[in-house]
């Protein structure tokens, strides 16, 4: 075996493992592996100013190529600022393998800060090393755990010594993985039985759907029900958003949530479904209406039965199990169910065009509405885009106008942010271009969040990554506003709500497109719903990054 240094055997291991970008911010517990990297021109250091930015490039990177992610912070200071959107990967499952140096191991007197203890909670596994020779079957590792079902973040952190040292060294990427987890059959056959015998189906998808490519089985499944389908979660493309079965985004532990479901006699939950925020529910309380049947589907055992009682959990890679649920229905289903599921979906269809007509007055009665609404502004920039544009969704409160205006039908089309922390989107742009050089992006970002990484500007401006920015920019943290009118609601016990809304308005408005500008990315301040088009035209046509900074209502 060859001997090397520490520093070298990780890059040796990245190049292994064909890693290409490296997305971070270097401090001096990390200038083993910036001198390490003057010898490796193949892996790019993509430097972010503020760690949120590379852990948001980061997250968007994974998904959208569907290979684990590289990062490296700067010791526990760095590693403090990128956790927020750690916590983000985690809940959504990206597979990221994040790392920071460390101390020299002999410094236990003089203190040092256990940073695998940092991040434990936020990660699948978490090591922190103390010799050279660990870094080949440490860093294989973390790769390893990072794109094994469920996929998650992992954390590996380098002691001084560990990277200076030298041993003897043996360079063994990961093996390509086989991980399509096939179901029990009974519990196939018992989902199937009941499933078919409702006769008031409701199916929910979750983002595992779109991460196991299921969205063709989970159409196949829903229509031989006849069932209503709504997302949980929808940053990526779990179900066609213009499917005439699919009635939109239900918001898990709101009472709008609980009273979609209230009338189904049968649900079908695919992926991470239960989660989000819950609104003060009673303690173990169920979101179903007594004597609803329960099927639970998804690849993490820990996922299936956690919140809400089961009646029959399905531990399965979703594409693979749904493509058997369905083989079982067609061959389980009797003449009367068959006509009787077709009878549903004509119901569901109905009521899915009575919708969309809705949505089409609403954003006809705000058409002319100054400041424009968000529903304007979706509809210009829907039809400013070319379709092969990924969208990077960090909208926020403005998200139902997002998907009101863009039908997303292809996987791949659209990424959003998940987790809850704000401030993913300026990075996930960047991540998402990075993995999709050909296509156009478009990184439609709320005011709010576009300020927790604004830094990540310059990042594109240096990069000459061209994502085209678009903001939200209704000058409040409007989530704040929307979820206080709801806890007026529930637990004062005031309706309508009444509330000054205490440091949810921004009193200077956030001059985003002044701040692009200031860092070398072009940027526009946008009032007239006219110029989006043009504007959209003219950054996609410059090949540089742009930020369009559109003013909008943001009344509740």
């Amino acid at each position: 075996m060859p001997r090397m240094t520490g520093k070298r055997a990780l890059l040796e291991m990245l190049r292994a493992e064909g890693v290409r970008y490296i997305f971070g911010n270097p401090g001096t517990s990390e200038g083993a592996i910036m001198d390490a990297l003057e010898d490796y021109p193949d892996l790019h250091y993509v430097l972010v100013t503020q760690e949120g930015a590379a852990m948001g490039a980061a997250d968007a990177y994974a998904r959208a190529t569907g290979r684990p992610s590289f990062v490296n912070l700067h010791i526990e200071t760095g590693l403090a600022n990128g956790i927020s959107l750690l916590n983000n990967a985690a809940a959504g499952g990206t597979p990221l393998v994040l790392t920071a140096g460390n101390k020299d191991m002999r410094k236990l007197v003089e203190g040092r800060t256990p940073l695998a203890e940092m991040v434990r909670l936020f990660t699948k596994w978490s090591v922190e090393l103390t010799h050279p020779e660990q870094v080949p079957a440490a860093v294989r590792r973390a790769f390893n755990e990072a794109r094994t079902p469920p996929t998650g973040p992992t954390f590996v952190a380098f002691s001084a010594n560990s990277l200076d040292g030298e041993a003897e060294m043996q360079i063994v990427p990961n093996s390509p993985g086989h991980y399509r987890l096939a179901p029990d059959p009974e519990a196939v056959r018992r989902a199937a039985d009941v499933l078919g015998a409702a006769s008031r189906p409701v199916m929910l998808v979750a983002d595992r759907v779109a991460q196991s490519g299921a969205a063709a089985e989970a159409v196949r499944v829903a229509e031989l029900l006849g069932a209503p389908v709504h997302s949980t979660l929808y940053s990526e493309m779990n179900f066609p958003s213009r499917h005439p079965l699919y009635r939109g985004p239900l918001r898990w532990g709101f009472p709008d949530g609980r009273a979609a479901l209230a009338d189904a006699d049968a649900v079908l939950a695919v992926g991470n479904t239960f989660a989000g925020y819950f609104f003060f529910p009673d303690e173990g309380a169920s979101s179903f209406a007594e004597g609803t049947a329960v099927v639970h589907m998804d690849a993490s055992a820990t996922e299936v039965g956690k919140s809400e009682p089961t009646d029959v959990g399905v531990i399965a890679d979703p594409r693979t199990g749904l493509a058997q649920l369905a083989d079982a229905l067609e061959a389980g289903m009797s003449g009367s169910a068959r006509e009787a599921a077709r009878g549903r979906a004509e119901t569901v269809a109905a009521e899915t065009a009575a919708a969309r007509a809705a949505w089409e007055r609403r954003v006809a009665e705000r058409w002319e509405g100054r400041p424009m609404s968000p529903e304007r502004m979706m509809a210009e920039v829907a039809a400013a885009i070319p379709d092969d544009t990924v969208i990077v969704d960090d909208s926020v409160t403005t998200r139902a106008a997002v998907t009101g205006a863009i039908g997303f039908e292809r996987p791949g089309q659209v990424f959003g942010e998940r987790g809850g922390a704000i401030g993913w989107g300026i990075g996930a742009g960047m991540g998402a271009k990075l993995a999709n050089p050909d296509r156009p992006v478009v990184a439609i970002v709320g005011d709010g969040s576009a300020m927790m990484t604004v830094q990540g500007f310059y990042t594109a401006a240096i990069e000459n990554i061209p994502v085209v920015y678009v903001i939200c920019n209704n000058e409040s943290y409007r989530v704040l506003k929307v979820n206080m009118d709801v806890y007026k609601q529930l637990v004062v016990g005031q309706d309508p709500p009444k509330s000054r809304y205490i440091a949810m308005d921004f009193p200077q408005r956030l001059d985003l497109a002044g701040m692009a500008n200031a860092m070398g990315v072009r940027g526009v301040r946008i009032e007239d719903p006219e110029r989006i088009g043009p504007e959209i035209g003219r950054a996609l046509d410059s090949g540089r990054p742009a930020v369009l900074d559109v003013v909008i209502d943001g009344s509740l």
